[in-house]
């Protein structure tokens, strides 16, 4: 019992260590169909509240115009999915980024557009938080 009561606090403590923030903010997705409308990430990291946001782009890496969002919580969360908001065409690729929730005047409402502070991107150290993918 003794053992288990152990096992269940250091449980408790690497949740709270997510929760807090302590993770590597990161996004992981593979090359998918978007034909039923949606775009999804297998997995999600992030220190705090926020979006899950789709941006168009290309070779050059830039995030573009923004196609879909979904919001995300502090954490890990597993299987996020957003429903694409105009149509994306098999070969294009979508950057996958994590986006705060920070900085707008609503909270739980998206208010970037792109360029804008409000419910921007995250950048530890710099760097963008994304992976890019491509339609199928």
């Amino acid at each position: 019992m003794k053992t288990l009561m152990i096992a269940a606090a250091f449980g408790l403590a690497a949740t709270a260590a997510y929760a807090d923030g302590h993770a590597t903010p990161m996004v992981m997705a593979a090359d998918q169909s978007v034909a039923n409308g949606m775009v999804s990430a297998d997995k999600i990291v992030a220190g705090e509240n926020g979006w899950m946001v789709v941006h168009r782009t290309d070779a050059d890496m830039k995030p573009g115009p923004v196609v879909a969002y979904a919001p995300i919580r502090a954490g890990e969360t597993s299987d996020v999915a957003a429903i694409l908001t105009e149509e994306v065409k098999p070969g294009e690729m979508l950057m996958l980024m994590v986006h705060a929730e920070a900085g707008g005047t609503q909270t739980g409402i998206f208010e970037y557009t792109l360029g804008a502070k409000e419910d921007g991107p995250i950048k530890p150290d710099g760097k963008l938080v994304m992976t890019v993918i491509t339609a199928q």
